[in-house]
């Protein structure tokens, strides 16, 4: 494989691209998918490559869209459908939630839905209350779809493809502030390797992106990276911090948690999600429940409080974790 720097944006397209000259039955479609290339990048090009034909911009209809995607994968064809923010789940969570994730299960496995419902999240930007949420938890808690959020473009394109090739309904959720925008605030997470081959990563398996000795800490997408940044501050005080990118939530790699928590003894889970009924509490209660006894201090949880995200920045920047917010929690736990 040869190496060369991509945006999460690119990389995000260029699977998909990939995919679509392997499989003619793979197509895109949703708002602002075509000539606009998505308002986040993840389509760009894919328009003036395959055409109108395989790259569908849509009315501002996301039961109807999401709607007609189910429909066609249950006909053999696989559509990617973008849900422009995933915020915007509400107004179609009965084709999500009561067709996508359901009708494989109710035609007793007669029916498969091989559909990427692709999505933005995040916040990082002043976004405001119904445009910068994660909502991981939301969708994970639902049985029938797998959800996976990559924090890398490595990652983006490898589990995109993936994804595609799925026969299972699949979430994909991509983070704005990774997709390397131009018109956002760039950051070097946004950039990274990115084979041009075609490689696949796989779903439901988490990723230990730094070794340690010390104290285990598990995030995913933004936080895996704060959680780095974090890492490397403990280190100058002589704490070896294990870091874990879970990248996927359904399914969950509890091995490779309670493998590293059975090594550090503690453990700290940050997330970008609301705190209460969500992914910290998921990964706390495995551990808790499956390795207790390795534990010699309490599990620490991270993530934002039970408040819609605030426009302003300074309130944003104090609801969301960052790298020293799990810097301190580490510190106190140490100290315990």
């Amino acid at each position: 494989m040869t190496r060369r720097m991509l945006t999460g944006n690119k990389a995000l397209a260029e699977a998909i691209a990939q995919e679509m000259e392997r499989d003619p039955n793979v197509f895109v479609m949703g708002e602002d998918v075509g000539k606009y290339g998505g308002i986040f990048g993840a389509t760009e090009g894919l328009y003036k490559k395959f055409g109108p034909q395989r790259v569908l911009d849509t009315p501002i209809s996301e039961t109807a869209f999401i709607g007609a995607a189910i429909g066609a994968a249950a006909e053999g064809i696989r559509p990617i459908v973008e849900l422009m923010f995933v915020d915007f789940f509400g107004v179609c969570m009965d084709q999500i939630y009561n067709h996508m994730a359901k009708i494989h299960y109710m035609s007793g496995g007669h029916v498969k839905l091989p559909i990427v419902l692709m999505t933005a999240v995040g916040g990082g930007y002043c976004d405001a209350a119904q445009h910068s949420q994660t909502l991981y938890a939301t969708f994970a808690h639902l049985p029938g779809m797998k959800v996976v959020a990559p924090s890398t473009p490595y990652d983006l394109k490898g589990m995109m493809i993936s994804a595609i090739r799925d026969d299972n309904p699949v979430v994909f959720m991509f983070h704005k502030s990774l997709q390397g925008l131009g018109w956002m605030d760039q950051i070097d997470a946004s950039i990274g390797n990115v084979p041009e081959e075609s490689y696949t990563v796989p779903l439901g398996k988490a990723k230990v992106v730094r070794e340690g000795s010390d104290v285990t800490i598990v995030g995913i997408q933004m936080m895996t990276h704060h959680a780095l940044a974090a890492a490397e501050k403990l280190a100058e005080q002589g704490i070896q911090a294990e870091v874990i990118d879970l990248r996927s939530l359904v399914p969950l790699d509890k091995e490779t948690i309670l493998q590293s928590v059975k090594k550090t003894n503690r453990l700290v889970v940050v997330d970008e999600d609301y705190l209460s009924y969500g992914m910290t509490a998921e990964v706390a209660a495995v551990v808790a429940e499956q390795a207790l006894y390795d534990l010699e201090a309490p599990i620490r949880r991270l993530a934002v409080p039970d408040v819609p995200i605030p426009y302003s920045r300074p309130l944003e920047q104090f609801v969301i974790p960052g790298p020293q917010a799990i810097y301190d929690a580490v510190v106190d736990l140490l100290n315990q």
